[in-house]
């Protein structure tokens, strides 16, 4: 796989700005974004007027720690169109999360909202390798999930021909692949390798797939399952981050010259981490709680928006602005195991240091008389499935249960399942955590 580098003009000229010729947009949209929400947003006004501070106290951009934050919770407290700070009316389109608990995340965007997401799509997929007149397999979900829209909105900007085929589907997505030959995938990474399954089935090998770069997100993924993507569908595997509540994809994503972290697009989006539990503002490189304000949003302003996902703030390297670094988990999806925070990351983490395993797994949760137990299932990969005898497959799951509790630091049951044992995901993100415990009270 050969990274496409840029060309001399490729880039956006803030791409390659000093960081005080962004430093100093940032704080031009920064008070323009702070008063646009405090003049129109009646809830977070209050918030505002409640802890005694006004736009006008905005400075520097330091300022912005003086502020209160945005939490999931605001935008369920003012479902659907509460937290729009134009008139419904300008509203051009409206998208939601899953809303997997209580009511549904609702967001809204102005035509040029639209403009600017598709513009920082388009930047998202340049940036991963893209080229006008590739040709883009969209795989993520359209409708009211983000994922699909944003990626088909950014391809056309950027001049790609697009196969909006959205999720599920897996033999239709083989077949189209293999007759319309498309040079970028966007979808879940655990979809991927489900596609990337199909394609082994049929005895297609790697080399004979036409795609060259893949871009995965929605879900958090590690450099062992970008190892096993690249190395099943013989591409070069691209992080992209975004949420609903921020904009969708194009958040932030990474260089394929580099692959070090998602750049984030600090023209549009201010970034803090947060310590998870104080809300204190930590210094660049120290791990913490992802906050972000955006700078340029009209519909749906979100100011310090708390996102739960765990990282830190990294230098620049391919481009001007700073990176994250992989989400390690989230704030509100940590387990508590006996004592011992557990985030299924971690568990993945060490499932792929074996290559005889598969990046499917489950991890479910069951209470034994007033302790909680935790159950690993994964897989074996096809090459070597029915191969390995009872003994072989036993040594595989003792040596995992050892390593998650080496390095994880809980006690784990193990089970080494056959491959194909573990449902796949068709639409969206694939479903890793069971919990089989008795609800409290």
């Amino acid at each position: 796989m050969t990274a496409r580098q840029p060309k001399p003009g490729e880039l956006e000229p803030i791409e390659t700005a000093s960081r005080d010729e962004i430093a100093a947009l940032q704080l031009q949209r920064l008070q323009w974004s702070i008063d646009h929400t405090y003049q129109n947003v009646a809830s977070f006004r209050k918030k505002c007027q409640d802890k005694g501070v006004h736009p006008d106290d905005l400075k520097t951009l330091a300022d912005l720690a003086k502020f209160p934050f945005t939490t999931k919770s605001d935008l369920r407290d003012n479902y659907p169109f509460g937290l729009f700070a134009v008139p419904r009316e300008r509203v051009a389109r409206v998208h939601a999360s899953s809303g997997t608990t209580g009511k549904p995340i609702v967001v809204g965007y102005t035509l040029k909202d639209i403009d600017t997401w598709a513009g920082l799509m388009a930047r998202s997929i340049r940036a991963s390798g893209g080229r006008a007149g590739d040709i883009c397999h969209v795989a993520y979900g359209y409708g009211l999930f983000t994922g699909g829209l944003g990626a088909h909105y950014g391809a056309e900007r950027l001049g790609c021909t697009v196969i909006p085929i959205s999720g599920g589907q897996t033999e239709k997505q083989v077949q189209l692949i293999l007759d319309f030959k498309p040079d970028i995938i966007m979808v879940t990474p655990s979809y991927s390798l489900v596609i990337a399954e199909e394609f082994e089935r049929m005895g297609i090998a790697p080399k004979d797939i036409s795609l060259k770069i893949g871009i995965f997100g929605a879900e958090p993924w590690g450099q062992g399952m970008r190892q096993e993507i690249e190395a099943k569908l013989g591409i070069d595997a691209v992080d992209i981050y975004g949420l609903t509540e921020v904009m969708g994809p194009g958040v932030a994503n990474e260089c394929i010259e580099s692959k070090d972290g998602p750049v984030i697009w600090e023209d549009h989006f201010y970034p803090e981490i947060i310590h998870p539990e104080t809300g204190e503002v930590l210094p660049d490189g120290e791990q913490g709680e992802l906050v972000f304000t955006s700078l340029s949003k009209e519909a749906f302003p979100v100011i310090r928006y708390r996102t739960r996902d765990l990282t830190r703030l990294l230098p620049p390297t391919s481009r001007s602005f700073r990176r994250m670094d992989r989400i390690t988990g989230r704030s509100d999806d940590m387990l508590i195991i006996r004592g011992v925070n557990v985030f299924p990351t971690q568990i993945e983490e060490q499932i792929l240091r074996d290559k005889r395993l598969s990046g499917n797994y489950q991890i479910v949760l069951k209470r034994e008389g007033h302790l909680d137990d935790m159950e690993v299932r994964c897989e074996l990969q096809r090459e070597v499935s029915g191969k390995l005898s009872p003994d072989d497959v036993a040594a595989i799951g003792k040596e995992l249960q050892h390593h998650i509790k080496t390095l994880v630091g809980i006690s784990t049951h193990v089970s080494v399942l056959a491959f194909d044992s573990i449902p796949r995901t068709q639409v969206g993100k694939a479903r890793r955590l069971i919990d089989e415990r008795p609800k409290q009270d």
